[in-house]
């Protein structure tokens, strides 16, 4: 496919998603929905399927890919899940926004650029129903970041996917816009049972550590470098500059409200940081296509799901090198 060329998109029903199927087993791309955003897909162990992601998006090949598979199962393929605490994580939180990087096995069969060059790789068992059904229907697992260009705006309905991949990906699901808005949390947890949470997702990490251990999660030493997906520091970005904690808004502002801030986009009118999460990304989209040349948002409070939301607007506030 040329970059002159539509993709195709197709309802995200029985018929669609086997047509989904032969055109990623055939090394195409597809995006695809999760719970979380929508994902660029492709077979995560072909190299010329995953390059193919890394040129679509516009991606560096430092920054690794997420594998989605079926289970824990079929993680233990990819990845060393010996660790007890691993093991029962896997269970019982996946299907699940939570991805986990563990230690790469030898005999995994990825594409090289899956891990960037990692000794680790990072797992997730997605909950969607329709990228379950789609890995039940092919025998290779998923390398699918967010579908979008890399660093901008990631997609949380099929409109976004076009509005930046139009011509860059094979067939898009359309299964409506995703539940949980954000991208999925990103654990990773040492040989020594050091806990680092390298990205804040939906899944509160510090209540997990709390459940296994029965104490506060320590701080953990930042890791160096990029470790896992999600790390740069200027991601997500609306292409325009962003104010963050705002509670006025100058004239030639977009403002996304919250709460009692209401806005021309507002995340939740009843400050709920959960409704603000599944709004966050249509409302930089909306942002974005605005005809004023600055975005103002509200504060959003700093907890639970709002750690991960305000991860986001830090990235998309700051500007790319």
């Amino acid at each position: 496919m040329s970059d002159k060329d539509a993709s195709a998109v197709v309802l995200a029903d029985e018929e669609g998603i086997a047509r989904a199927a032969k055109v990623l087993a055939a090394g195409g791309l597809v995006a695809v929905p999760t719970e979380t955003v929508y994902g660029l897909a492709a077979r995560a162990d072909d190299d010329a399927a995953v390059a193919r992601i890394y040129a679509a998006k516009g991606r560096p090949g430092f920054n690794p890919l997420i594998v989605h598979v079926r289970d824990a199962e079929q993680a233990a393929r990819y990845g060393d899940f010996s660790g007890p605490v691993l093991q029962d994580i896997a269970g019982a939180r996946w299907p699940g926004p939570l991805t986990l990087v563990v230690e790469r096995r030898q005999d995994a069969g990825l594409a090289e650029a899956v891990t960037a060059g990692l000794p680790t790789v990072a797992l997730r068992a997605p909950a969607h129903p329709v990228m379950r059904r789609l890995l039940e229907m092919v025998d290779f697992p998923l390398a699918a970041p967010s579908a979008n260009r890399s660093g901008f705006i990631s997609p949380t309905s099929p409109e976004h996917v076009l509005a930046s991949l139009d011509g860059r990906v094979d067939l898009v699901l359309d299964a409506g816009p995703t539940e949980a808005g954000v991208e999925s949390t990103i654990l990773r947890i040492g040989p020594g049972d050091e806990w680092h949470e390298l990205r804040p997702g939906p899944v509160d990490v510090a209540a997990l550590y709390r459940h296994y251990h029965d104490r506060e999660m320590p701080g953990a030493p930042a890791a160096e470098g990029i470790t896992a997906p999600g790390q740069l520091a200027s991601h997500y970005a609306p292409g325009k500059p962003v104010r963050l904690e705002a509670s006025e808004v100058a004239p030639d502002e977009f403002l996304i409200g919250f709460g009692a801030v209401a806005g021309d986009c507002t995340l939740s009118a009843a400050g709920d940081v959960n409704e603000a999460a599944t709004r966050l990304y249509a409302c930089l989209h909306e942002a974005a296509r605005s005809d004023r040349p600055r975005i103002a948002v509200a504060p959003v409070p700093d907890e639970g799901v709002g750690r991960a939301i305000n991860d986001r607007l830090r990235r998309a506030a700051t500007p790319p090198d």
